[in-house]
């Protein structure tokens, strides 16, 4: 258990998560205003689930130095977030004539291996520059997915967290009586 009331906050910068939600969101706008009718309301839907994905991540980390509770919610939000732009994604293909990838595919597998070793948005915005709008969309989703599976990872480790430790106002309880000597 933690001698501190207030727990230092860790740089959200190098989780997984939001390392990939970074990519995710990159991608988006760029796969958005290059594909999609600036008259398209799904341009403003899509970029602001990507954007929301990632930012909540961002404000989860921040509010964990006194509230669990808060920071559970707010990751919840960042994957249900994805969940709706991997919705728009698997919607787009389709309804522009084009292939979803099948799971364990040659294209699926491949873009797979390299959404586990590549965090970096400059890496897949290269790969965009010279794909067509199937391949980013099935590249899009298969890196949703991969984000989906590393924010439910996270909630798990969330939740033993609190179930160890216990929330504020129990470290405040607790850090009290101890201050008082009962």
């Amino acid at each position: 258990m933690s001698d501190n009331l207030i727990k230092h906050v860790g740089d959200f910068r190098e989780l997984k998560s939001y390392q990939k939600t970074a990519v995710i969101y990159e991608m988006t706008y760029f796969f958005c205003h290059r594909f999609l009718s600036l008259k398209d309301r799904t341009i403003d839907q899509m970029i602001q689930a990507a954007r929301s994905g990632k930012q909540n991540i961002i404000e989860g980390c921040a509010a964990s130095a006194t509230s669990q509770k808060t920071e559970i919610k707010l990751v919840n939000v960042a994957k249900a977030s994805l969940q709706e732009l991997l919705e728009d994604y698997y919607d787009y293909l389709p309804t522009h004539r084009h292939r979803i990838w099948e799971e364990h595919s040659k294209e699926w597998e491949a873009m797979r291996n390299l959404g586990k070793t590549h965090h970096d948005p400059d890496y897949f915005l290269k790969l965009c520059a010279t794909r067509p709008p199937e391949t980013i969309a099935n590249i899009a989703i298969i890196l949703i997915r991969q984000a989906d599976y590393l924010l439910f990872r996270q909630l798990k480790s969330l939740e033993e967290q609190f179930l160890k430790e216990g929330g504020f106002s129990e470290r405040m309880a607790r850090m009290r009586k101890e201050k008082r000597g009962y």
